[in-house]
């Protein structure tokens, strides 16, 4: 079923300009919507989206955000503090003539003990207690942010390898697909999590990145996990192996295609 706005009414985007927000917005405009994004620093408008200035963690500006929206789609999250900005953006939306607010949320937020997992699940609470229409998706790591850190791994003289952790990267842009069909949908609560369709160990992610780049394979380091959260992700509490929506691009394709794009722009710039 198709939501009941009207493409003319902006649908309000928070993360707009970041990786996620950078594949979602372009589809919201394909779909034939007008979009707003709120964004900490200025930007010109054009082909159908406008900036709005306002920063999540202190308000400012989060009202004016949501005057005339009928649907948030909430992207915006960090390393901490997703809780107070969710909670100053459900305010706003519950004064406003908000209809549905989508949150993108992360696998095991409700099952890994760390506290950046726990302003996550803070963020669906608040959503869910809004009075407001709801849609919560959680997904995995994607592929950048997996990317991100097999770089950094791979610097080092030695592999670390934490034993028992495993992770099933999604890439970006089938997620963003995914929550621009919630978004035109209905409010769904939580709907099934999306993931990746492979399981790997740091080892096997980083192989497929050290042949690409000609590195030389590293010597291992078990390393231990300790606590609460170690217990947590050697029983696979960051996975979800059932009943998840699973994307369809594999960690090597990804890695593959951003190599390729990579070469064709270090051979650009010699010609």
């Amino acid at each position: 079923m198709t939501y009941p706005s009207s493409p003319s009414t902006p649908i309000l985007v928070t993360g707009g300009t970041g990786t996620l927000g950078g594949h979602v917005v372009p589809l919201l405009r394909a779909a034939g919507h007008e979009v707003r994004v709120l964004t900490r620093r200025a930007r010109p408008a054009g082909d159908g989206v406008t900036y709005v200035t306002g920063d999540l963690l202190t308000g400012e500006g989060v009202e004016a955000a949501v005057d005339g929206v009928h649907t948030v789609l909430h992207l915006a999250g960090g390393p901490k503090g997703d809780d107070k900005a969710t909670r100053a953006l459900v305010r706003a939306a519950s004064g406003a003539d908000v209809r549905h607010l989508v949150y993108i949320s992360v696998v095991g937020a409700d099952s890994v003990p760390l506290a950046w997992l726990r302003t996550k699940l803070d963020s669906e609470r608040a959503i869910a207690d809004s009075g407001i229409g709801w849609t919560v998706l959680r997904a995995a790591q994607f592929h950048e942010l997996t990317l991100t850190m097999i770089e950094k791994m791979a610097k080092l003289p030695v592999l670390p390898v934490p034993g028992g952790l495993r992770l099933q990267p999604v890439d970006s842009r089938e997620v963003a697909a995914r929550l621009v069909e919630l978004t035109l949908a209905a409010p769904s609560g939580r709907v099934p999590d999306m993931t990746g369709p492979e399981v790997h160990d740091l080892a096997a992610l980083a192989r497929p990145y050290l042949a690409l780049h000609a590195r030389r394979r590293r010597p291992h380091l078990p390393v231990r996990i300790p606590g609460r959260a170690g217990r947590a992700y050697r029983a696979g509490a960051n996975l979800t192996l059932e009943g998840a929506r699973v994307g369809r691009r594999t960690w090597e394709e990804f890695l593959t295609e951003r190599a390729g794009r990579e070469a064709a722009t270090a051979a650009a710039r010699r010609s």
